[in-house]
C-alpha cells in the first residue's frame, strides 16, 4: 500500500473498468470513465487514498482510503476499497485491511468500515477480518438518500486477537 498519485489513474482504471468489480456495489456504474474519474479525483483530493500493489508483480491491483468525515473522537473510517477480480477470494483484501487498521490504531481507538447494505461481498469480507456490524449507529450514505449503508467496527483492543493470521 502506498499513497495514490495522479499518475495512478490509468492503472487503477484498468482494474476498475471491469463492471464485475462494481456489480454488488451501490454505484454499479463506477466502471464508466466519468464515474470512475469522479471516484478517483475524490480520493486524490482527500489525500487519504492508498494504492494496493502486488509485491510479486508490481501490478496495481486496487485501492482503499481513510476518512474522518462523520467520525467521532478516536475514530477513523476505512472504505472505498476495490480489488481487481483476479485478487478476489484470496488474502489480498485481508492484508490491505490489516495494514491500514494497524496503521490507524497508532492514532485512534476504533476503525469503522462503511459498507452498502446490499454489498454482501464487502460485508462478508468485513466480518471475516473481525468487524462487527453497528446496526444502531446511523451511517450516512455516500450514494445519497435511498441507498442504505451500515457501519462495521473493529476496536483497538480486539485488533491483534481478531486479525492474527
Amino acid at each position: 500500500m502506498r499513497p495514490v498519485e495522479a499518475s495512478d489513474f490509468d492503472a487503477l482504471y484498468a482494474v476498475g473498468s471491469d463492471p464485475e468489480v462494481w456489480a454488488v456495489h451501490p454505484d454499479r456504474e463506477r466502471y464508466k470513465p466519468d464515474r470512475f474519474r469522479a471516484y478517483f479525483d475524490g480520493g486524490l483530493a482527500a489525500r487519504t487514498a492508498l494504492v494496493a500493489v502486488d509485491q510479486a508483480t508490481a501490478q496495481v491491483i486496487g485501492w482503499s482510503r481513510y476518512s474522518e468525515k462523520n467520525m467521532g473522537p478516536g475514530e477513523v473510517e476505512i472504505g472505498w476499497t476495490f480489488l481487481g477480480r483476479a485478487y478476489w477470494g484470496g488474502a489480498y483484501n485481508g492484508q490491505m485491511k490489516r495494514l491500514m487498521i494497524g496503521h490507524a490504531f497508532q492514532f485512534v481507538e476504533r476503525v469503522l468500515l462503511s459498507i452498502g447494505e446490499s454489498n454482501v461481498r464487502s460485508r462478508r469480507a468485513a466480518e471475516k477480518i473481525g468487524a462487527r456490524a453497528l446496526p444502531d449507529r446511523p451511517c450516512p450514505s455516500p450514494q445519497g438518500p435511498g441507498v442504505p449503508y451500515l457501519y462495521y467496527a473493529i476496536e483497538r483492543g480486539d485488533f491483534g486477537e481478531r486479525l492474527d493470521g
